[in-house]
């Protein structure tokens, strides 16, 4: 117990003396999951729409194909980047990997499926009459979707939000596409992993708290939008 409550007091100690290896850790983890969430909403909304209104042959396999790739391993969404991405790989020549960028695209493709299958749900659970609505009074395709987005927009934050707690505390990606790079590519899930690893449990307690943090605040955002 006195382990604990000491750890604990030191984790807390780091976090207000605004030690520098916390800082660049969660500056790193935050922004490059702001960007790959944003990404992800860019196409997984839209995705989502498409497939919760319209009515095609495959509808059924697509929506299969989503709710496996939500299910996809990190590491395995790593390896494949990872395989593009390499100097023997088709991207190579961009000179992408272990860097944040690699890590944005990596984190992506993780979200992209959660927002689709979540808007899929917020979508198809809405009233059908919207977009006929809409229709009939002149507006166009676009807006009439728009329209539809707009009424299930909370069903559409969770999607975003949901995203955004996968991509913020994975591993794999960010390990095998970043590579830890110390001040670079290290994010708070990779330093606790690292950190821990070689003793230093104060300073993994402390990314650990900021990271609980930061997931209770977005919860609580969440939540302010749903009352109002």
């Amino acid at each position: 117990m006195d382990f604990l409550t000491e750890s604990l007091r030191a984790a807390l100690s780091l976090i207000l003396a605004l030690d520098p290896e916390v800082v660049g850790a969660v500056w790193t983890s935050l922004y490059t999951s702001m960007a790959g969430i944003l990404l992800a909403a860019l196409v997984g909304i839209p995705l989502g729409t498409l497939i919760g209104v319209g009515h095609f042959t495959g509808r059924r396999a697509v929506l299969t194909l989503l709710n496996t790739l939500m299910a996809l391993p990190t590491v395995v969404v790593g390896l494949v980047i990872y395989g593009f991405l390499s100097r023997q790989g088709p991207l190579g020549a961009w000179g992408l990997l272990f860097t944040p960028m690699a890590m944005i695209v990596g984190q992506t493709v993780l979200a992209a499926p959660i927002v689709a299958n979540y808007t899929v749900a917020a979508v198809t659970g809405a009233d059908p009459r919207i977009i006929n609505t809409a229709l009939t009074l002149g507006a166009g395709r676009l807006r009439a979707a728009w329209q539809l987005l707009l009424e299930v927009r909370f069903g559409v934050i969770a999607a975003v939000v949901a995203g955004f707690g996968r991509v913020i505390a994975e591993v794999g990606v960010a390990m095998m596409l970043g590579g830890n790079i110390r001040g670079y590519t290290r994010t708070m899930t990779t330093a606790i992993a690292l950190e821990t690893s070689k003793g230093e449990f104060a300073f993994g307690l402390a990314l650990g708290l900021v990271l609980m943090t930061v997931a209770l605040v977005v919860n609580l955002f969440l939540n302010l939008l749903q009352q109002r």
